[in-house]
């Protein structure tokens, strides 16, 4: 009689790098393609009302941006994360003025580690403030009725 022969335990190892590889990899290709792939782009202006570095583990750059339509009405307030050092630092230089913003959405981020948002601000630049100018009351009242 011939003893049987021990099989090799290669079946249970198996079965594991397929629970927890297929899954692994299914969401690492998900990942990159969020992150990679924007939903939409554009442009947004208004003042920079608040800009800054914040998170417990994962620090990210978190800001806010108010838009005005018509003078003296309240500003709807738009908030964007920004990931690029540089972009931080002019963000940073620019608080308080009238700014243009380039964006990115991205939809279906999983973590709040690449930021609070779903709008990421990869370019900016300074609006020149012009203003409405008005005439003194002494010009005003110098002109023939």
């Amino acid at each position: 009689m011939q003893a049987p022969t021990a099989r090799p335990r290669t079946s249970g190892l198996k079965w594991f790098l397929w629970l927890v590889g297929v899954p692994l990899l299914l969401f690492a290709g998900y990942l990159a393609f969020v992150v990679n792939w924007a939903y939409s782009d554009g442009e947004r202006a208004g003042y920079l009302q608040k800009f800054s570095h914040k998170g417990w583990i994962c620090k990210t750059w978190e800001g806010e941006l108010a838009m005005t339509t018509v003078p003296g009405v309240a500003p709807v307030l738009w908030h964007f994360t920004v990931k690029d050092e540089a972009v931080a630092a002019q963000l940073n230089a620019m608080a308080g003025k009238r700014v243009v913003v380039h964006y990115e959405e991205h939809r279906g981020i999983p973590t709040q580690c690449y930021g609070e948002t779903n709008h990421f601000v990869s370019r900016v630049s300074e609006i020149e403030d012009i203003g409405v100018r008005s005439r003194p009351v002494e010009a005003l009242q110098e002109i023939p009725q």
